[in-house]
């Protein structure tokens, strides 16, 4: 099931830290970095010396970390400032991005805006969570009150933009307001640069050794059995100081965070290389579809199972166009055999468990999502091997994303859990034949 949004959680990954971050402040930091000195920095932000060297100071006060060596020759990056300096210049491009895709909005004769006066005009993480949070809920008065602001103050923030760009971000109605194509590609470019602005306290932690602040990692229902709650279990045991938070949804609404930074990387199966050129995919182990009866089962103690036998019993099955449901649809056609009507249909794990120990129901999913019933003994996979069923289980990320440590962590954690638990193990209960060693058989 998805993610139920609460009224009072602003966004998908929220981190109040990253709101607290002054882009002006950060601006100033890269613009400092690029120039080596503060004056140069100054001439190209058209600021005076002195405000420059302030929001540098400030930045290093937030940060809780110096981020230049100051010498005579001119400024000079540490440690800190060269972990953060990468961040910045993302954000910067995320706002470039935006200016560039509302440019081809815009009606003739408007104004051009460029990134930096974007920037400024947005000045802290919190304007950006605001104007994303509103975008994704649709409701002033519910991002109001997540925020500790008032709505005129939010409507503030909307008509500057709009003016700013002579586009209109959102369409207000008695219903709530609702974000017009160019809001919805600003609110798009504004989470990517919160998805930033997130790991940047975490990065400084890592150079003291440290892992902390946030991870979400999109589950899909395969891993959530045995790899996802082993990893994590592993990793915050080891570091007590970063949280995680999962995201149940179908492979569609995880992309679909993923692409925009609310999460920081997917696990489950993998998508064909042409189907996701935005995305970096790491094959973890090779899984199959299974048949799974409660033991017990009359077809458990079956010598042979056949086409026919499947045909007379009653069936539970996920529901139609879902990946596991595909691949049981394509092994029988191939086969050229009808597929079974099932009797029950549904996505819900829980519901799947109660049945098949319940009932004399047959089931067709991935063993690890019931690995603990297989391996008490409750369930059962049946000796019917399902041809081409094979599929690529693996971790999902953005390509060119700079992943956080905690994200890092938990998936060197999961291919631990990988090598330890799955790899070069098979929890059928006797190796496979080809399907059609048994076609035609039948109890």
């Amino acid at each position: 099931m998805p993610r139920k949004k609460l009224i009072d959680q602003p966004m998908g990954n929220p981190n109040p830290a990253a709101w607290s971050i002054n882009l002006r402040h950060l601006q100033a930091f890269s613009a400092v970095a690029a120039a080596g000195s503060v004056t140069q920095a100054a001439e190209a932000l058209f600021r005076v010396a002195s405000a420059v060297t302030r929001a540098v100071a400030e930045l290093e006060a937030r940060l809780g970390a110096p981020l230049f060596e100051r010498k005579a020759r001119g400024m000079l990056l540490n440690g800190f400032g060269q972990a953060v300096l990468p961040r910045a210049r993302r954000v910067e491009r995320e706002f470039a991005a935006a200016c560039a895709e509302l440019a081809g909005l815009q009606p003739a004769g408007a104004g051009a805006v460029d990134a930096r006066a974007l920037l400024a005009a947005m000045f802290s993480g919190q304007r950006l969570a605001v104007f994303a949070s509103l975008a994704e809920l649709h409701n002033m008065p519910a991002v109001a009150r997540a925020f500790g602001i008032t709505q005129p103050a939010i409507s503030a923030l909307v008509r500057e933009l709009e003016a700013r760009f002579g586009l209109a971000l959102f369409v207000r109605s008695a219903r709530g307001v609702t974000p017009t194509r160019a809001g919805t590609a600003l609110a798009f470019r504004f989470k990517r640069a919160l998805s930033e602005l997130r790991s940047i306290d975490s990065d400084l932690a890592a150079i003291r050794g440290v892992v902390q602040g946030q991870v979400v990692v999109g589950a899909l229902p395969l891993g959530r059995t045995l790899i996802v709650p082993s990893a994590i279990a592993a990793l915050v045991a080891q570091h007590p100081q970063l949280h995680v938070s999962t995201v149940e949804s179908p492979y569609e609404a995880l992309a679909s965070a993923l692409r925009s930074g609310d999460i920081d990387f997917i696990l489950g199966a993998l998508r064909p290389a042409q189907d996701t050129p935005e995305f970096v995919q790491e094959a973890l182990f090779d899984d199959r579809i299974s048949l799974i009866v409660r033991a017990g089962h009359p077809l458990a103690r079956a010598r042979r199972i056949g086409f026919e036998a499947l045909r007379r019993t009653q069936w539970v099955l996920s529901r139609p166009g879902s990946p596991s449901r595909e691949l049981f649809e394509r092994s029988f056609r191939e086969s050229s055999q009808p597929s079974p009507v099932p009797a029950v249909e549904t996505g819900d794990l829980a519901i799947l468990r109660g049945l098949l120990l319940q009932s004399d129901m047959v089931t067709a999913i991935s063993a690890h999502q019931l690995h603990y019933e297989i391996d008490a003994g409750a369930l059962v996979v049946l000796d019917f091997p399902l041809a081409k069923t094979q599929r690529q289980i693996g971790v999902t990320q953005r390509a060119g994303a700079l992943a956080s440590p905690g994200a890092r962590a938990l998936i060197a954690e999961i291919r631990k859990v990988v090598g330890r638990e799955l790899t070069g193990k098979d929890i059928r209960l006797q190796a496979a034949r080809p399907i059609a060693d048994v076609k035609g058989l039948a109890q």
